[in-house]
C-alpha cells in the first residue's frame, strides 16, 4: 500500500494503535464484568486490593523481576498505572452496575440497600462526575443543566487520562526495552 505523504502513514499507524487499545480494553472489561458477576454470583465479595495486589504479583512475574531491589523501584511505578488504569476505568464504566442491579430487582426505593449493593459491584464505587451526570439524567434536568454536567465529567475524564499517560510514562523510562515489550502486551503501557 502506497501512502502519498508522511502525515497519512503516520495518521493511518495511529488509528491502528487506537483501534488495538479501544480492543484491549474492551476485552478487559469484559473479562473485568465476566470475573466480577462471577464473584457475586458465588456470595463473595470482590476486593479490589487482593486484585491490585495479584496483578502486582502477576506483573512482577511476567516482567521476569528475580531482583528483590529492581521491584522494590518499580513496583510504586507499576502501582500508579494499575491505579490509574483503574480510575479511567471505572469513569468510563460508568453507572453500569446501577442499572444492572436495578433490572434484577436492586432498586426497590431503599436507599440502604442500593448502598449495600453499590459496595458489592466489581467495579468499585461510581465516579462523583459521573454520578451526578446520571442523577441529572434519572431526573430529566434542563438541557443546561446536562451540559454543565457534561463539562465535568469531559473534563474529569481528561484529567484521569492526563495521570494514566504520566503514569505510563514514568513507568516507561524506567523499564528495559524487553519488559517495555511486555507491558505493552500485557496492557500495562500503551
Amino acid at each position: 500500500m502506497r501512502f502519498p505523504d508522511r502525515l497519512t502513514y503516520e495518521l493511518n499507524k495511529n488509528m491502528n494503535v487506537l483501534k488495538r487499545n479501544i480492543l484491549v480494553a474492551g476485552c478487559v472489561a469484559a473479562l473485568t464484568l465476566c470475573a466480577g458477576t462471577s464473584l457475586l454470583a458465588q456470595g463473595r465479595n470482590f476486593d479490589p486490593a487482593q486484585f491490585r495486589q495479584n496483578r502486582l504479583d502477576r506483573t512482577r512475574e511476567q516482567l521476569e523481576v528475580k531482583d528483590d531491589t529492581e521491584w522494590k523501584a518499580l513496583e510504586p511505578l507499576v502501582g500508579k498505572v494499575i491505579d490509574a488504569q483503574t480510575d479511567v476505568f471505572r469513569m468510563r464504566m460508568g453507572q453500569f452496575g446501577r442499572g444492572f442491579r436495578r433490572n434484577r430487582g436492586g432498586d426497590n426505593g431503599d436507599n440502604n440497600g442500593d448502598q449495600q449493593q453499590r459496595r458489592r459491584s466489581p467495579f468499585g464505587e461510581p465516579d462523583a462526575a459521573v454520578s451526578d451526570l446520571q442523577k441529572a439524567i434519572d431526573d430529566k434536568a434542563p438541557a443546561a443543566d446536562l451540559k454543565a454536567k457534561l463539562a465535568v465529567v469531559r473534563a474529569a475524564r481528561k484529567e484521569k487520562e492526563a495521570k494514566l499517560q504520566a503514569a505510563q510514562d514514568e513507568l516507561r523510562s524506567a523499564l528495559t526495552t524487553r519488559q517495555e515489550a511486555i507491558a505493552v502486551a500485557d496492557g500495562l503501557l500503551d
